[in-house]
């Protein structure tokens, strides 16, 4: 994996000093109508034609893109290479934090996007021979798209996952689990009636906010076992008995 372009390092001081004011009209962006592009209609409608179905339904607006995506990449025959290509992309995000709030600012114009496309296409590399992910990469960009790439990543990714009959196993904790605890957790899990006899694929999150514990998720299943839920609800109720 080569490693994060200057041009994303460039791009994020050149609007460093505007995105924080611009973040609620991002916001607004994104909770647009929810329509799914022309562009895209399209690729599901043939797709369609062909009898594709999805494994199992993904929601949310990333979800509706991913879930065209998946008809799309099906019709050509090019769920791996796709698949693939998006697990490129992922891994990009996860070492560039900051890549997600330069790709929702309001302010990148036409000439960046396609610098930024260029980029996340040199990171795929020849793995997407049907320019099935680089089609979806323009169409996302003009549609202002672009910030909900890396929830499309995720959701594709559950979609692959569901089509191999594997179960998702989302381990989220404050800090960076080691690969020993990950494991004694698959392992925990996979003896439980949660994994419901499937493959597990492990995908561990990081999000501070929890302060401490874990939250599981397998499936539609979530235990809440992490500080801030505990704390949140020591404090409903200490108010319940004031």
């Amino acid at each position: 994996m080569l490693p994060i372009c200057s041009l994303f390092a460039y791009t994020l001081n050149m609007l460093s000093k505007q995105i924080r004011p611009l973040l609620s009209r991002a916001a607004a962006h994104q909770n647009a109508p929810q329509t799914l592009p022309a562009s895209l209609r399209g690729y599901a409608q043939a797709a369609a034609v062909q009898d594709t179905k999805l494994p199992l339904a993904v929601f949310g607006l990333d979800g509706t893109y991913a879930s065209a995506l998946y008809t799309a990449a099906a019709k050509t025959s090019s769920l791996d290479s796709t698949s693939k290509s998006l697990a490129a992309l992922a891994e990009v995000f996860r070492k560039d934090i900051k890549l997600s709030g330069i790709l929702t600012a309001p302010t990148l114009g036409a000439g960046e996007k396609s610098q930024i496309i260029q980029e996340l296409q040199r990171h795929i590399g020849g793995v997407d021979k049907s320019d099935t992910v680089k089609n979806f990469l323009k169409t996302l960009s003009d549609n202002n798209r672009l910030g909900i790439l890396q929830g499309v990543c995720e959701k594709f990714a559950t979609l692959m996952g569901a089509a191999r009959g594997e179960l998702e196993l989302t381990v989220t904790s404050a800090a960076k689990l080691d690969s020993k605890t990950l494991q004694r957790l698959e392992a925990a899990v996979a003896k439980s009636e949660y994994s419901q006899g499937k493959r597990l694929k492990v995908a561990p999150k990081v999000n501070p906010d929890i302060m401490g514990g874990l939250v599981v998720e397998i499936g539609d299943r979530t235990i809440d076992l992490s500080v801030s839920s505990k704390i949140a609800k020591m404090n409903k109720l200490l108010t319940d008995m004031l």
